[in-house]
């Protein structure tokens, strides 16, 4: 376990009810008043308030009416209404309408009748009981309850007994995505069910567009995000992933620009290729061929979220040396560089093409070489010119510059004829988080004052 997280103030809901009573009858305060002196009082101690219902004495509160409901209701017809409702009254995350649900029993009410409504096959019921539970779990508390009431155990079943209903698994895929969320419990929970056959069997029998919150579920799985913990599972769990296939399968999910899923395929296969083996195995299946080819697209197009999710799927894939040669011998380099002329006005993307050109060169200077020839110096120039503010972005061009020049004194003299010294020295001087990267950029360009 990682280090204690300081504790978080908390009061009971009887005991702020208590409190807002005495402003009332001991103070004189009028309702509003006594309401408002309560929440200002305990908000100045660091209380946290979130789950409290903060309403004047006396006022009923939607979500605890329509749980008293939801508890007392025997009609189908009428849960799906109410969970319904509880869905519209927990969607706006701005109320904290989730936390009140939470601290007065929701998750485990409505994990009790998904269950109740899968045994009686009352489809419609269960997506809506589904959907609500996917906004209910919404922090570490909730995933918690969600676990120690058979959560996990009872999502997996529901999606084995309905294989063919995709928006019931497209639903449960929500809930995964969720629980899992920040919780290394959790995901080890779903992996022990075996959660990663049964997303693999299901992107290979449904269209992955069809079941969106899928992606969500394989990168949060896949992602190590849990304070709580000084080691996570998930390399391994990537690697079980990478058995089954699922390279292949999120290749073909890619697509081009006209795939709905082309993004959140692109990050989840990002998270699966965690060693040599799976990069080379999505290279394998046409995994750079689809990149590049989308890469090319979202630059005609001006699509910048696709060029950002793609680029950053190959920074990933060019971590292989093998696919490093088979990027540039499919004319990466240059690919690359009319992104950048393409998407000149968008930090983002220039910032996340010098973090693929970084890695194609790290101890290649035949790559380094190449990029230069590409334009990749002028790129650097252009790109420190035009965003001086944008940190990252002068970061990753010191990167950058690092590999293009270690291993190639030809290129040392072509960037420094071109200025690119008093670039680095700016970004030096105004960014703190540059300072380092800067500093390793001016030595191996050769200069001996590269720490002033």
């Amino acid at each position: 376990m990682g280090p204690a997280t300081p504790a978080v103030r908390t009061i009971s809901q009887q005991a702020f009810d208590e409190m807002v009573q005495e402003n009332i009858e001991d103070l004189g305060m009028d309702p509003t008043e006594a309401l408002d002196d309560a929440i200002q009082t305990l908000t100045l101690q660091g209380v946290d308030l979130s789950g409290i219902v903060t309403s004047v004495p006396g006022e009923s509160n939607p979500v605890i009416e329509c749980l008293g409901k939801l508890k007392e209701e025997t009609a189908s017809q009428r849960s799906t209404e109410l969970l319904e409702e509880l869905s519209v009254l927990c969607g706006d995350k701005g109320l904290g309408n989730a936390a009140i649900a939470t601290r007065n029993g929701g998750v485990e009410l409505v994990i009790s009748l998904c269950s109740k409504l899968s045994y009686e096959r009352d489809h419609r019921g269960l997506v809506s009981g589904l959907n609500a539970l996917a906004l209910l779990i919404h922090d570490l508390q909730s995933s918690e309850i969600f676990r120690e009431n058979s959560g996990p155990k009872i999502i997996v079943g529901i999606l084995i007994n309905e294989r063919q209903d995709v928006n019931i698994l497209d639903s449960c895929f929500q809930i995964v995505a969720a629980a899992a969320s920040g919780n290394e419990v959790l995901k080890e929970s779903f992996m022990d069910l075996r959660i990663d056959e049964l997303i693999t069997q299901t992107l290979k029998e449904q269209s992955g567009g069809s079941i969106p919150s899928i992606y969500d579920a394989i990168r949060i799985i896949l992602t190590s995000d849990d304070n709580r913990v000084l080691a996570s599972n998930v390399f391994g769990y990537a690697r079980k992933f990478a058995k089954l296939g699922i390279a292949e399968i999120l290749v073909d999910s890619l697509g081009g620009l006209s795939s709905p899923s082309l993004i959140s395929a692109s990050i989840a296969l990002r998270a699966v290729a965690v060693n040599d083996e799976i990069c080379r195995a999505i290279a394998n299946n046409g995994g750079i061929d689809v990149v590049l080819r989308c890469i090319d697209d979202s630059g005609l197009q001006g699509n910048y979220a696709v060029a950002r999710a793609c680029l950053s799927l190959l920074s990933k894939l060019a971590g292989s040396d093998a696919n490093k040669n088979a990027i540039v011998e499919k004319g990466g380099m240059d690919r690359l560089i009319s992104l950048t002329a393409r998407c000149s006005d968008d930090p983002l993307v220039l910032q996340e093409v010098m973090s693929v050109v970084c890695i194609l060169c790290l101890r290649s200077p035949e790559n380094a070489a190449r990029a230069i020839e590409s334009g990749a110096g002028d790129f650097a120039i252009q790109a420190m010119q035009k965003f001086p503010q944008s940190d990252q972005l002068q970061k990753n061009s010191c990167f950058m510059i690092r590999n293009l020049v270690a291993r190639n004194v030809e290129n040392r003299k072509i960037l420094l004829s071109n200025g690119i010294e008093e670039l680095i020295r700016r970004a030096k001087g105004s960014h703190k988080s540059c300072k380092a990267a800067a500093t390793d950029a001016l030595r191996d360009l050769g200069l001996d004052n590269y720490n002033s």
